[in-house]
């Protein structure tokens, strides 16, 4: 996988052919946790590349869902979905299967990214793609207005904008000038027909939800989470109560912590904080990789 699009997936064209495309994705089977590390220690180790191609196309589904959710940005999903696949791409590449995770739990970073990449590219009225706070604001402005019930088409009231703001940690102005560019840009609703030619083609929302199983609920929540949430209380372990705290707050809630916030809780420089929040996430890291190793030692154990 040299070429990051040398893997042969099912054809893609346009929008008029997106039904048939969802409908092909759905006939590639889901692979168990075995035969998806079978495969890709296979890949891993010998560059095999049929190994490589049946871990994504079993992952064809996740890349689908997470395309959808970004239809907001009013381009073609068709586009969305190949710049996800790309990504998927380049996650199963990188993918370690020895640190213990399922590849749909790292993959969908990869996914996520690529598909953000070509969204921010595309956006002409949209020339901020210069920091990750920047970034950070304008693919969580839309979902933040929504849980403020703030009106999508008007500029937003002043308390909302400071709640934003504060919340992901830039100016005020910017929270208005991003707004602002987004209503310029325009939304695809998402009851518009899929077909302009036919009315009665069916709409975009139709394809919100799935009575199939998708690859990313088949994994995530049927083991993935159960599995993660035990290797990393047991690599927290390896943590003092105060690195634990600080890394808690920093990196694995909702709203984290300012540097300023836990700086005053602790009595040190927010730069001290910082370095402590560092050397907690690498020790994690490390642990996570000890246990991870061990797991998969005890994996390829014979039966007794």
């Amino acid at each position: 996988m040299s070429d990051n699009r040398t893997v042969s997936v099912p054809a893609l064209g346009g929008e008029q052919s997106l039904n048939r495309y969802l409908a092909e994705i759905k006939k590639f089977p889901v692979l168990t946790a075995e035969q998806e590390y079978m495969l890709a220690k296979r890949y891993a180790e010998h560059q095999d590349p049929e190994a490589a191609a049946q871990l994504v196309t079993s992952h064809l589904r996740l890349v689908a869902k997470i395309a959808m959710g970004y239809r907001g940005y009013g381009l073609p999903v068709s586009d969305l979905i190949s710049e996800g696949n790309v990504g998927l791409m380049q996650g199963v590449k990188k993918f370690e299967p020895d640190r213990g995770f399922r590849l749909a739990t790292y993959a969908m970073w990869w996914i996520k990214a690529s598909i953000q990449e070509f969204i921010l590219r595309s956006w002409s009225l949209v020339k901020m793609g210069t920091t990750a706070a920047q970034k950070k604001l304008f693919f969580n402005l839309r979902r933040m207005k929504k849980n403020l019930e703030a009106y999508e088409d008007t500029d937003l009231h002043p308390d909302d904008v400071a709640k934003i703001a504060t919340d992901l940690g830039v100016p005020e102005q910017e929270v208005i000038n991003m707004n602002r560019r987004m209503l310029m840009g325009g939304d695809a609703s998402l009851n518009v027909s899929m077909r302009a030619d036919e009315e009665g083609s069916g709409q975009w929302q139709d394809w919100l939800t799935d009575d199939r199983p998708l690859q990313d609920s088949v994994v995530a929540d049927a083991e993935e989470a159960q599995v993660r949430h035990g290797m990393l209380v047991e690599a927290l372990d390896s943590l003092n109560e105060r690195e634990k705290h600080i890394l808690t707050e920093r990196r694995l809630t909702e709203n984290p912590q300012t540097l300023e916030e836990l700086s005053q809780v602790y009595d040190v420089s927010r730069e001290r904080i910082r370095q402590i929040e560092v050397r907690a996430f690498e020790k994690v890291q490390k642990a996570m990789q000890r246990i991870a190793g061990e797991r998969a030692g005890e994996r390829l154990l014979p039966a007794a």
